[in-house]
C-alpha cells in the first residue's frame, strides 16, 4: 500500500475512500462513488430493511472520531543503529504517525472499532518499502543483527488479528510492506507459469495477466485488496477455486526470506515426492516464519465465455442436497453459492431503484410467479447463485447438467440477473458494517469447513446459539443471524455466516460481541467443523489451535519456527 494507495483507502474503515452507504436528505440510502454498479444508485427499501431487521433508527447516530489525532499514537521507539544501516540501503521508510496507524491493523471489528473511537496500544514504529527479493534480504539481516521485531504486511484486508501488534513487544517493530513488490516477472506460455512478486494485488494481478491473455483466477472477496503474498501466507480459497483450485493448488514456487536464509525448491516442477512439501509449512505460516518474496503460480487463458445463473430453492435443506449432489456429480460450475433466507432478504433490501416502469412490474411478476404458483413462501425459500465459464459450448453443456439436477429438488432457475447481482453485491458488502457502526449496529462474518452431513446440523446449531447467546449477554434487540455455502468439495463444504446486532444500551458492546464470537466459534468445533477453512487463524482463534491440530501436531510446527526464528525476529505472535 504506497501512500496514493493509501490515500485512495479508508483510515478507518472497508475500501475507498470514495466508496460508502449513506442515508441521503430524503432518508433513503445510497451507495457512493463510481467504482462499483451500485455506485450513484439509491436503494429505496434498505432504510426499513435495517430498522425493521435490527430496531436501529436514523435518530440514533454513533459520532466516529472524523480523522486521527496524531497526539493519540503511541510514540515511535527507535533503534538509532538501525536507522543508520537502513539508510545505507536507500531502501524507503516512513515514521509518520498515518503510515503507522494504516499497517496496525486488519478488519476485524474490534481493530475498526479501536480506530473509530480511541487507539491502539502498540503499533509499529517504522514502515518500509522494499521493492524486490533483494530489499527484503537486506530488511531481515539487519533485522537480525539489531534484533528487531518485523511484521509483514500485504493488503491489509487480514480479519483475524494478525497484523496486530503484541503489546508487549518492547523491540522496534518494523511493518514490511510488500506493496511496492508488484511485478509480474515473467510469464511461461509452454508451461502456463507466470513469476510475480509477493505483494502483487489481485485485482492488478488479474489485469496485468489479462493483458498476455491469461488469469490465474484466484478470486477471494478481498481480491481487490488483497496480496498474492497474503493469499500465500493465510492458505486463501476464491471464489472460481472449483476450476482454478486453492491457492496450494495454484503455487508452484515459492522464494521466502527467514533469518536463517532462503527457502526455495532447485526447480519448477508440478509436484514432487521430496520428502514432507515445505511448501505446506509456508502456506499458512501467516508471516511467524518470514517473508514470502515471489511466487510461481499456475495461469490460464482467460475463459471465452462467463455466465450468470440463479436458482431459487423452497427452503435451505432443499439447496444443500442440490449443492451435495451437484459436489458428489463433480459438475460444480466456476462457483455455486446457496444463501439462506435472510440473506436473500437482505440481498433483496438492496435492489437499486430503476427508472423502468417495465422492469419492476417484471420483477413484480417473477416474485408473483415464485410465491403464488409454486408455493415458494418468501420467508423460507433460499437462493443458489452461480457462475459458469469456459468454452462456450461446454458451458452451456455444463448449465443444462446443473439446472436439470436443480429441478429434481425442487429449483427454479430465476434468471441470469439475479445469478450476477449477487457475485457484483460480494464486494460492497463489505462496506455495510461501517453503515452499520453509525447506528450502534456491529457485526461481523466468520467461516467453516464442514463435512456434508453436518452442513444442515451445523447452520442450524450455531445460528441458534448466536441468538441464544445475544439474549443472554442483555442484547436488547433480536440479532441478524445468517448464513450461506459459499464452497463445495468431494467431503464437505465451506460455510459462512454473518451476524449482527443494534448495541443501544450495552456498555461494552466490543466485549459481548467477543463472548458471542467466541461462543459461535466453539459451537462450529462441537458441531464438526473446521477452526477455519481461508481466513486462517492469526491471534483470534489460536486459542483453538491445540485442540485442532493436536498436541505433537503443535508441536511440529513450534520446532519450525524455532529453527527458522529462534530469536522471534518474525514476532507477530500469530498461530503459536
Amino acid at each position: 500500500v504506497s501512500h496514493c494507495a493509501q490515500v485512495a483507502r479508508k483510515w478507518n474503515g472497508w475500501g475507498y475512500n470514495d466508496s460508502k452507504f449513506i442515508f441521503n436528505k430524503k432518508g433513503q440510502a445510497e451507495f457512493t462513488g463510481k467504482r462499483y454498479r451500485l455506485g450513484g444508485m439509491v436503494l429505496p427499501t434498505f432504510k426499513e430493511w435495517i430498522e425493521k431487521t435490527f430496531g436501529a433508527s436514523l435518530e440514533h447516530k454513533t459520532t466516529s472520531r472524523a480523522s486521527l489525532n496524531v497526539n493519540d499514537v503511541p510514540p515511535s521507539i527507535v533503534n538509532e543503529e538501525f536507522l543508520q544501516d537502513l539508510r545505507a540501503t536507500k531502501i524507503s521508510y516512513s515514521q509518520d504517525a498515518e503510515d503507522r496507524v494504516f499497517r496496525a491493523h486488519g478488519h476485524c471489528l474490534h481493530e475498526i472499532f479501536v480506530l473509530r473511537e480511541g487507539m491502539f496500544k502498540r503499533i509499529p514504529d517504522i514502515v518500509v518499502w522494499p521493492v524486490c527479493h533483494e530489499d527484503v534480504v537486506k530488511i531481515v539481516e539487519l533485522a537480525c543483527k539489531h534484533n528487531l521485531c518485523i511484521i509483514p504486511f500485504g493488503g491489509g484486508t487480514s480479519v483475524s488479528s494478525a497484523l496486530e501488534c503484541p503489546e508487549e513487544e518492547k523491540r522496534m517493530i518494523i511493518s514490511l510492506d510488500t506493496s511496492q513488490m508488484n511485478r509480474i516477472l515473467w510469464i511461461d506460455e509452454k508451461n502456463l507459469t507466470a513469476c510475480v512478486e509477493a505483494g502483487i494485488v489481485g485485482q492488478d494481478l488479474e489485469k496485468q495477466l489479462a493483458e498476455s491473455g491469461f488469469c490465474t483466477g484466484h478470486e477471494p472477496d478481498s481480491m481487490e485488496f488483497s496480496s498474492l503474498g497474503g493469499w500465500v501466507a493465510t492458505r486463501a480459497s476464491g471464489m472460481k477455486k472449483n476450476i482454478y483450485g486453492n491457492i496450494e493448488d495454484l503455487v508452484i514456487h515459492i522464494k521466502m526470506v527467514t533469518p536463517r536464509g532462503i527457502v526455495e525448491k532447485n526447480c519448477q516442477v508440478p509436484r514432487m515426492s521430496t520428502g514432507p512439501d515445505i511448501h505446506h509449512f509456508i502456506m499458512g505460516s501467516e508471516g511467524t516464519l518470514g517473508v514470502v518474496t515471489e511466487v510461481t503460480i499456475k495461469i490460464r487463458p482467460v475463459p471465452e465465455y462467463q455466465k450468470y445463473g440463479s436458482v431459487v430453492f423452497p427452503n435451505f435443506e432443499r439447496g444443500v442436497a442440490c449443492l451435495r449432489e451437484v459436489a458428489k456429480q463433480r459438475c460444480a460450475p466456476a462457483s455455486i453459492r446457496l444463501v439462506d433466507n435472510a440473506q436473500f432478504q437482505f440481498g433483496h433490501a438492496l435492489k437499486p431503484q430503476v427508472a423502468s416502469i417495465f422492469t419492476s412490474f417484471l420483477d413484480g411478476l417473477k416474485k408473483f410467479y415464485i410465491t403464488k404458483f409454486k408455493g415458494f413462501d418468501p420467508n423460507i425459500l433460499c437462493v443458489a447463485t452461480l457462475l459458469f465459464e469456459g468454452d462456450r459450448e461446454k458451458v452451456l453443456q455444463h448449465e443444462k447438467q446443473v439446472y436439470d439436477i436443480a429441478t429434481k429438488f425442487g429449483g427454479l432457475a430465476a434468471g441470469e440477473d439475479n445469478g450476477q447481482r449477487g457475485y457484483m453485491l460480494t464486494f460492497v458488502i463489505a462496506y455495510l458494517r461501517d453503515l452499520g457502526l453509525d447506528y450502534y449496529v456491529i457485526g461481523e462474518s466468520f467461516e467453516t469447513s464442514v463435512p456434508w452431513d453436518r452442513v444442515l446440523d451445523l447452520c442450524r446449531n450455531v445460528k441458534e446459539r448466536i441468538v441464544r447467546e445475544c439474549k443472554e449477554k442483555g442484547v436488547q434487540f433480536a440479532p441478524l443471524s445468517t448464513c450461506r455455502v459459499t464452497q463445495t468439495y468431494d467431503a464437505g463444504a465451506c460455510v459462512y455466516f454473518y451476524f449482527a446486532f443494534n448495541y443501544r444500551g450495552i456498555s461494552d458492546p466490543i466485549h459481548v460481541y467477543e463472548q458471542i464470537e467466541r461462543a459461535a466459534r466453539e459451537e462450529i468445533l462441537a458441531n464438526g467443523g473446521s477452526l477455519s477453512h481461508h481466513h486462517g487463524v492469526g491471534k483470534l482463534r489460536k486459542r483453538w489451535m491445540k485442540e485442532s491440530i493436536s498436541d505433537v501436531g503443535l508441536g511440529m510446527l513450534r520446532s519450525v519456527k524455532e529453527y527458522v526464528d529462534p530469536n522471534n525476529i518474525f514476532g507477530n505472535k500469530n498461530l503459536l
